[in-house]
């Protein structure tokens, strides 16, 4: 299976790379930064369907190990000669090599896929290449159409992928703020300072649960407890927050052996949007702000004042006891793909693209944040990690995980579109949809150096909305942590918004 090749393949096809080179609590669908339904980065762009003695002895072993050496290198040669890409959003797989084949499964954008065997037409020119992949019934064989895939993966990128910085980066364990192999759940304003973080703490002396991440910045602005960031770039953030003595709600989460990772909302903030208009991403025909379908307005990951407001909460967040500092909502608004581009004014008075501006942010962060020895993590999309590109919201796998400490990719099941994967509705099939991501997730960070800690996040609530979909409890909880297991990922964190958790399977 490709997603099984060697780390000597996925380091050759990243050196070809660097050489080019958060959520509504109103609503569960926009868990975990998720505000759409996530596809693919270019939904429209669907193929074959409208749709990697002694002397003498010396000598002889020196010989030996260089012949070997040349017969590695052309078998790793060949094997990415037998690796394409798929171009498609969403490429039909086929049981035979034609296109009234029977549907078997489907590929996504930025696949990277091992050619089994290639069919040609009568002129010679390779129409359909046999491959495996992956669907609810596990591996399996069949065809593609050629049509759609390329041979160099950096023909899916582009020009704003060269500025990123892919090198190997400092990242230590502080010993005043020893790691922990986090299993943590969501907790927001509101149940943090009410009679629910008991129930919460309870939960975690029942269970293997250790973590709690908090909405410190949540995704209306507001403060869990008045900062001094927030009273000079955000007064209005302040007004709310319902955390008066900070000190003796760290006391109680340290107490009860609590791993507290502060939740930041980064890059959507309708309080800093009203008290600065003029960074708030706008139409460019009207001037008037942009927000998705929740009516939060976006501001730009652009801003550097923003930067600074958010990494100035996050210090005082640090100094008080917090573990972590996560950054969430760490993206551009979905786009379509980058199809509403040309229609909005993202404030890029710097001329970077989207991916180099979030890596910047993340190197800001931790730059400033490392003195005060506190790790940094950030959400991404679940589905970044098994498309070649950054889905038009800067999101790109290793331009992300390459700097933080921990990346959350936020793989609910829910939140795939039919299709995906091969599963005909991701949300049925909680171990396959996690278990192929993961996959896909540790294939991209063996092609770093200094990668972060997978931890992602997982569904704890019940897809209602979703055509197809299942009722999630214990047993659909457990199933998503075995996948994680079976790929060798230790960590996860459980997204509910109302805060009520599967206490059976988390034990």
């Amino acid at each position: 299976m490709l997603r099984r090749i060697s780390i000597m393949v996925l380091v050759a096809i990243i050196l070809v790379t660097v050489g080019l080179s958060g959520c509504s609590k109103k609503d569960q669908s926009t868990s975990g930064d998720e505000d759409i339904k996530v596809v693919d980065s270019n939904e429209n762009n669907t193929g074959d369907e409208p749709a990697k003695e002694e002397e003498t002895n010396s000598e002889d072993n020196q010989q030996q190990e260089e012949q070997n050496n040349e017969d590695n290198q052309v078998d790793e040669t060949k094997k990415n000669e037998n690796i394409v890409y798929i171009s498609a959003s969403k490429l039909n797989v086929r049981s035979e090599a034609s296109k009234e084949g029977k549907k078997i499964g489907a590929v996504i954008k930025g696949a990277a896929v091992e050619i089994l065997d290639r069919q040609s037409n009568e002129a010679g020119e390779v129409e359909w290449l046999k491959i495996e992949f992956d669907n609810a019934e596990g591996n399996n064989e069949g065809w593609i159409s050629a049509k759609y895939t390329v041979t160099d993966r950096m023909d899916l990128l582009g020009e704003g992928y060269k500025d990123l910085d892919l090198t190997a980066q400092e990242k230590i364990e502080y010993p005043e703020n020893p790691r922990v192999e986090v299993k943590g759940v969501y907790v927001t304003v509101h149940s943090a300072a009410g009679k629910r973080l008991d129930n919460l703490i309870e939960l975690a002396k029942n269970t293997n649960i250790n973590a709690f991440v908090i909405d410190v910045k949540d995704d209306n602005g507001n403060m869990l407890f008045k900062t001094d960031a927030a009273e000079k770039y955000s007064p209005e953030a302040n007004r709310k927050a319902p955390i008066k003595d900070i000190e003796a709600f760290m006391k109680k989460l340290k107490d009860n052996n609590i791993y507290a990772i502060a939740r930041i909302v980064s890059f959507k903030d309708p309080k800093y949007a009203k008290a600065h208009p003029d960074k708030a991403i706008v139409y460019k025909n009207n001037g008037k702000p942009y927000a998705n379908r929740d009516g939060l307005i976006w501001v730009s990951a652009h801003d550097r004042q923003l930067w600074e407001y958010n990494i100035e909460v996050s210090k005082e967040a640090a100094k008080v006891g917090f573990n972590e500092i996560q950054f969430d909502y760490v993206r551009f608004p979905a786009s379509n793909g980058g199809k509403l581009d040309k229609f909005l004014d993202y404030r890029n008075e710097l001329g970077e693209s989207k991916p180099v501006a979030v890596q910047r942010y993340l190197k800001y962060a931790r730059e400033n944040l490392s003195p005060l020895k506190v790790y940094i993590s950030a959400d991404i999309y679940g589905l970044v990690g098994s498309v070649a590109d950054d889905m038009g919201i800067g999101q790109y796998w290793e331009g992300v995980s390459n700097i933080v400490d921990y990346v959350s990719p936020m793989m609910y099941p829910s939140h795939y579109g039919n299709g995906v994967y091969g599963l005909s509705v991701p949300d049925a099939f909680p171990y396959e949809t996690i278990n192929i991501g993961t996959r896909d997730a540790v294939a991209r960070n063996n092609t770093l150096e200094t990668p972060a800690i997978i931890r992602p996040w997982i569904q704890d609530f019940t897809a209602t909305w979703v055509k197809g979909y299942i009722r999630y409890g214990d047993k659909e909880v457990r199933a998503q942590i075995k996948a994680l297991e079976d790929n060798g990922v230790k960590e996860y964190l459980l997204w509910n918004a109302g805060n009520k958790y599967s206490e059976g399977g988390l034990k």
